[in-house]
């Protein structure tokens, strides 16, 4: 077969600024030894709840987050259910390598698209076990039987112990997804945007998107919504914002593309910067120093030890 070395010519262009921005984060990660300082105000979110130590996006990580007084914010992704509930979970689907059926059998990974939560009521999600096999990735996380939530349920479960909590919510959307593992993408928000006012979450919650489609619809239906847009590309900020119709709060860029350039950049148009997933110490105090706004990590353990010698 003929190679296309006009497009290796195109992707290695798109691709050498992110691996050049990295290898220079990481070389300057290797001399982060020293403690930091962390502003004050500076936005600790729990991936997941804690993803390391607990099974992720199960009620037990978000309580179990709540733990480490710095955090202030609870990260978390949504789904859809047969029955429109807004399912707290990563994938819109039950994840072969963390998740168990109600009988206790593993999910095939070929047959994972069987069990869709679009295609299941909030009752029949419920069944699955999505803790006791644990996490493969995440040696140090904790193994025990929980289910995939309601996004109402962990937030009044959380708000009985700390009502100050902010929180930032996920959709989890794709095109080739509309209509098959999610609603349509506006029918989608609809549903995000009226629960978040029902649980009265408006002055306390972000909502965010890597879906740019959601963004804009997120803007249209509830501009007073506090939106963060998320980004896993190499393509330069100024690109990316083309694909909006306006300005968000928050630039989440994953933690390998910041610099300061893009820090610098954030500022001039009043977006504050949050990086995603932040898991060692010498990256987290090496962004700090950057000047991001706040961090994602899946340890946040490890928030104490940043500012310790």
């Amino acid at each position: 077969m003929k190679q296309d070395y006009t497009s290796i010519t195109h992707l290695g262009a798109k691709l050498l600024p992110m691996i050049i921005t990295a290898l220079t984060f990481l070389a300057c990660k290797t001399t982060e030894n020293r403690p930091v300082a962390i502003p004050s105000g500076f936005d600790w979110q729990g991936h997941r709840g804690c993803r390391g130590l607990l099974p992720e996006n199960s009620l037990p990580a978000f309580l179990k987050a709540l733990e480490f007084p710095g955090v202030k914010t609870l990260e978390l992704d949504l789904a859809v259910s047969k029955d429109k509930q807004l399912i707290v979970s990563h994938e819109p689907w039950f994840n072969p390598a963390i998740c168990l059926q109600p009988n206790g059998d593993s999910i095939r990974i070929k047959e994972a698209e069987k069990f869709l939560i679009y295609q299941m009521t909030a009752s029949e999600i419920r069944g699955f076990d999505c803790g006791s096999k644990g996490n493969a990735r995440f040696p140090e996380q904790q193994k025990l039987k929980t289910y995939k939530p309601t996004l109402r349920e962990v937030v009044e479960a959380v708000r009985a112990i700390r009502p100050d909590i902010r929180w930032n919510i996920e959709i989890k959307s794709q095109p080739e997804w509309d209509g098959l593992r999610h609603p349509p993408v506006e029918e989608f928000v609809q549903l995000v945007v009226a629960e978040v006012r029902a649980l009265g979450l408006q002055k306390l919650a972000t909502v965010q998107s890597f879906d740019v489609r959601a963004l804009n619809a997120l803007h249209r239906q509830a501009p007073d919504f506090q939106l963060a847009f998320l980004i896993e590309n190499a393509n330069s900020i100024e690109s990316n914002m083309a694909r909006l119709d306006f300005v968000p709060a928050i630039y989440s860029p994953y933690y390998l593309l910041v610099d300061k350039a893009l820090v610098q950049k954030c500022r001039s148009q009043k977006m504050k910067l949050v990086p995603w997933t932040v898991n060692d110490v010498k990256s987290m105090r090496l962004l700090i120093r950057l000047g991001v706004d706040g961090i994602i990590t899946d340890y946040p353990n490890l928030i104490r030890e940043v500012g310790k010698n």
